[in-house]
């Protein structure tokens, strides 16, 4: 085998090699995808009636407006009973009903809201955990295949100096000049 067919088999091998690089980096976009279209699959996008009216009366119930309406409204109530003809005279018996209500039902309705955000982030927590796995076992296969790579390069390398050394006897052959016995 001459040196160029040499050389040639070992471009060609080099060129196998980052093939094989190519497609090991495509199958792992491709796997990202998959994960990341699993993760976009978990969001709720089509949450129940009674989980979005939750989630509305929820936040609605934790807001700086609920507070501030509840306050003009029990203002109201308390000054029109107490200063003019009315009709919940004072201790408010009715207002305190009305307000027991209103407690009776919001506690429910959050407590049904943060159990939905509880399943969504339990959701997310398994995602992250699944995510953590495979990014470290991703992190395991680079570096095999890095371990790889360098063995490989250095059987490269290795062989290209053996035929480095045998280019240079032949061409010492071919310089010195021959002794005749």
């Amino acid at each position: 085998m001459s040196g160029l067919q040499k050389l040639d088999l070992l471009l060609d091998t080099e060129n196998k090699q980052l093939q094989r690089l190519n497609e090991i980096v495509i199958e792992s976009i491709e796997e990202e995808k998959l994960i990341s279209k699993k993760l976009y699959e978990f969001e709720d996008t089509h949450p129940p009636f009674s989980g979005k009216v939750a989630d509305r009366m929820a936040s609605f119930g934790g807001s700086w407006l609920f507070i501030f309406l509840f306050l003009i409204v029990m203002s109201i109530w308390i000054v029109a009973n107490s200063f003019y003809k009315s009709f919940d005279p004072y201790p408010f018996i009715l207002l305190n009903l009305i307000l027991s209500t209103i407690a009776a039902l919001q506690a429910p309705v959050i407590m049904m809201s943060q159990n939905r955000k509880e399943v969504k982030d339990r959701q997310r927590a398994i995602n992250d955990y699944l995510i953590n796995v495979k990014s470290e076992i991703e992190v395991r296969n680079l570096h095999q295949k890095l371990d790889l790579l360098i063995a490989d390069q250095m059987k490269t390398l290795f062989e290209i100096q053996k035929m480095q050394v045998d280019l240079m006897e032949d061409i010492k052959a071919m310089l010195s000049p021959k002794k005749e016995i």
